[in-house]
């Protein structure tokens, strides 16, 4: 993993995060800028720049884990829908976001706005126990019954 990338940073537990899921391949943590409480970052532990670079095995784990926190996210917080995207904008290490839509325009394009040269800003910065509560919340389903 390159010593310089955030993400890779965050899997090796270099940097401090609100962990959702992890194994040997896979790392799951909430975006401290969420669109949305419990917006969830999902992160290959090796570093792939983009996700088509990432070995179809780790990319379909990838999927099945969004589909695991896309189910107990709609339990959560009651939404219908929840959005599975790769980026890359921010950081070049393949992620996917994982987002609890409580509106349609929760996750667009900007080839739906009308209106261009549009200003957009960073959401603020998430309080870092409602972070720790709501990664506990995700996390149920993984922890074993006692």
């Amino acid at each position: 993993m390159p010593d310089d990338c955030l993400f890779c940073r965050i899997a090796r537990r270099e940097i401090p995060a609100h962990v959702v899921h992890e194994d040997d391949e896979l790392f799951a943590f909430l975006d401290i800028r969420p669109v949305r409480p419990g917006h969830v970052l999902i992160i290959p532990r090796e570093h792939y720049a983009y996700f088509e670079d990432m070995p179809a095995g780790i990319a379909a784990r990838s999927l099945a884990l969004g589909q695991r926190l896309a189910r107990r996210m709609k339990q959560l917080y009651g939404v219908q829908r929840v959005a599975f995207a790769y980026t890359g904008i921010h950081v070049a290490h393949a992620h996917a976001h994982v987002i609890p839509m409580h509106h349609p325009q929760d996750v667009t394009s900007t080839q739906y706005i009308a209106q261009r040269d549009l200003d957009f800003v960073m959401p603020p910065q998430a309080d870092a126990g409602e972070l720790a509560d709501i990664a506990q919340a995700l996390r149920a389903d993984e922890e074993p019954a006692a």
